[in-house]
């Protein structure tokens, strides 16, 4: 089953959330609820991103929550986040990973070093070198306090296991850049907010933070941003979104997910915390308002 997927049909994948219970454990009945959720509305799951929080958790937490996830079978395609600044340590939880059936990764930058475009080329080559799946590079400066240059790209375009791009850096001139770098890569927009433009520009989708409050709502948005159907639809969406992150993510959409039902606690690992959102009304009115178009 593992290889019958071809990415490229997955124009929305979602940054899945990591539920926990108010002591701070996995819920790991949650989880299989919300995997549930994305498989309906027929989105590609991302495990373990930032918006998974998946630098809070422990390696055996990190390996847990894969394998449950692989164990439920689902009929989406999986990707699973690597990421971290031990090349070592990432190159061994993707030989780790490449044992399960999962799909495909997101390669995110090295945390913290800043290097440069010899450092990051060896850095995700020796990374798509490790993997036995399709790879998405993550350009995200203001999670790893460094972008890709498109000459990276440029350097990694020809690998086998290199095929799309996550570009999170908010600036949509970049998109151009790395098109220039890479015609023949799929690029996928890193911010909910941005999705419209990045359709007009020629990307493949989206890997989204607000389809996990809005499943299917986001999904239809995704295919109509796509298609170039959504002017009446965006200044709502734009408004949604900004609620979304008007703390760090994923605080609000953590928050906003309790408030609905679909997750049994608003914890967040340390040093993140729900109590950072002081006030809900915006992000009710988000839920509302998006919730009304279906």
């Amino acid at each position: 089953m593992i290889n019958n997927f071809n990415l490229n049909d997955y124009p929305l994948w979602t940054a899945l959330v990591t539920p926990f219970t108010d002591a701070g454990e996995v819920d790991y009945s949650v989880l299989e609820q919300l995997v549930t959720q994305q498989q309906t509305a027929n989105n590609g799951i991302l495990l373990l991103g930032s918006t998974g929080e998946g630098l809070a958790l422990t390696l055996k937490e990190q390996q847990a929550i894969v394998e449950h996830v692989c164990q439920l079978a689902p009929t989406v395609p999986l990707m699973v986040a690597v990421g971290g600044m031990n090349l070592k340590q990432q190159v061994a939880w993707v030989e780790y990973c490449n044992q399960l059936p999962i799909h495909g990764y997101l390669l995110g930058s090295p945390l913290y070093a800043k290097p440069g475009v010899v450092g990051q080329t060896h850095w995700f080559e020796s990374l798509l070198n490790a993997s036995k799946h399709p790879c998405m590079l993550y350009n995200v400066p203001g999670r790893s306090a460094v972008a890709i240059p498109p000459a990276v790209i440029s350097n990694l375009k020809d690998h086998k296991n290199l095929w799309a791009l996550k570009e999170a850096s908010g600036d949509i001139a970049k998109f151009e850049g790395f098109r220039n770098a890479a015609p023949e890569l799929a690029i996928f927009s890193g911010d909910d907010a941005l999705m419209p433009y990045f359709a007009q520009a020629g990307a493949k989708g989206l890997v989204s933070v607000a389809a996990n409050a809005w499943p299917s709502q986001t999904h239809e948005f995704v295919k109509r941003s796509l298609s170039g159907q959504h002017p009446n639809l965006f200044a709502d969406w734009s408004q949604a979104i900004q609620s979304l992150f008007a703390v760090a993510n994923p605080i609000p959409v953590k928050v906003l997910m309790h408030l609905q039902g679909r997750i049994n606690s608003p914890y967040l690992r340390p040093p993140l915390t729900h109590l950072e959102l002081t006030q809900t009304d915006c992000i009710n009115n988000a839920n509302n308002t998006i919730l009304s178009w279906h």
